[in-house]
């Protein structure tokens, strides 16, 4: 279920408030509101859509061939791994390649390119029961942390920390009493947050991002997506965002009747300016999150003060662009 973002603040760990912004903000600014989704639940919308059996999760695959778009007798070739057929080989006419931050077949792909880089810092997930009075969404930045709690959906709120810690780091004990010790005497709701988590459902992950430009965001009969191409730190919530932004123009761009080369090479021409700009966006909130010195931090809630003094909607500046993107002209409705 998605959450109409009705407001939205940016907080110090004692509860002073330096900034605020709300749903009239953001229809002001990018000509509708901002609304949250859990990525499970959008992704259960979107395979809802296809017919039964079309997704098979959890199925191993490698990219044998990735065929020649100018070649008809050259399909892109996928060698299943670990099925009871033995792996016989499949061909497609095209392979679209959304296998996440540490692809395999980015690697295969493009060797040569360096592989995402740690961005400083780590992340933890966690879902909770609603508690009463907690409303709109918040972030709160700390010195060289930040917690965030997202609008509640389905009677449930989703909320996430960072911390800027060496990578590869776990709790001794467990992840919620890690929170706990980082981020338990912040302002309400995070201890009650925190107290109703179950620990063994907080998630912890380091955080990744580009370390260079790709070549391209296609080669031969094969398109990639998503965090396969321009993984990117969750600073601005637009990592699943993308990733749909991407399949909707190359569904529109490789229509029955056009040329795959040509479409592939459109799909790359389109796409990678824009996200390798979400990248750098992203990257530099996340810097200035993890700023641990005192002067650092007071200059930080300083302008983020004033400016949300001068100017409320600036603080929606960051998504300028990005959120009031449109899909391509002539939408299709996908099952009709």
């Amino acid at each position: 279920m998605a959450a109409w973002q009705t407001t939205g603040e940016i907080r110090l760990p004692g509860g002073r408030r330096l900034a605020r912004t709300d749903h009239a903000a953001a229809v002001r600014r990018f000509g509708g509101p901002v609304a949250v989704a859990h990525r499970a639940e959008a992704v259960a919308l979107l395979a809802a859509r296809l017919p039964e059996g079309t997704v098979r999760t959890g199925a191993k695959a490698a990219l044998v061939d990735a065929g020649d778009p100018g070649a008809e007798d050259r399909p892109a070739r996928v060698r299943p791994e670990g099925t009871a057929d033995g792996g016989a080989e499949l061909t497609a006419d095209l392979v679209v390649a959304a296998d996440g931050i540490h692809s395999a077949v980015r690697r295969t792909l493009f060797p040569g390119h360096p592989a995402p880089r740690y961005a400083g810092f780590t992340a933890w997930r966690l879902g909770v029961p609603a508690p009463d009075g907690v409303r709109g969404a918040h972030e709160t930045w700390g010195p060289g942390s930040s917690w965030g709690t997202v609008p509640p959906t389905g009677g449930r709120i989703y909320a996430y920390a960072t911390a800027a810690v060496p990578p590869g780091g776990r709790a001794a004990d467990d992840e919620r009493a890690e929170l706990l010790r980082r981020f338990g005497t912040w302002h309400h709701p995070i201890p009650d947050l925190l107290a109703a988590a179950d620990p063994t459902a907080v998630l912890r992950n380091d955080v990744y991002t580009a370390a260079a430009r790709p070549p391209a965001f296609h080669r031969g009969r094969v398109a990639l997506l998503g965090d396969t191409v321009h993984p990117m730190t969750p600073n601005l919530g637009q990592g699943g965002c993308q990733a749909i932004e991407d399949a909707v123009v190359l569904a529109h761009l490789t229509a029955p009747d056009a040329g795959l080369g040509a479409a592939l090479a459109a799909y790359t021409r389109q796409r990678l300016p824009r996200t390798m700009e979400v990248v750098r966006r992203a990257e530099r909130i996340g810097r200035v999150t993890t700023w641990r010195s005192r002067p650092a931090r007071v200059r930080r809630a300083a302008l983020m003060a004033t400016t949300a003094r001068l100017a409320p909607d600036l603080v929606l500046r960051p998504l300028d662009g990005i959120a009031d993107w449109r899909p391509p002209a002539g939408t299709y409705a996908s099952g009709t």
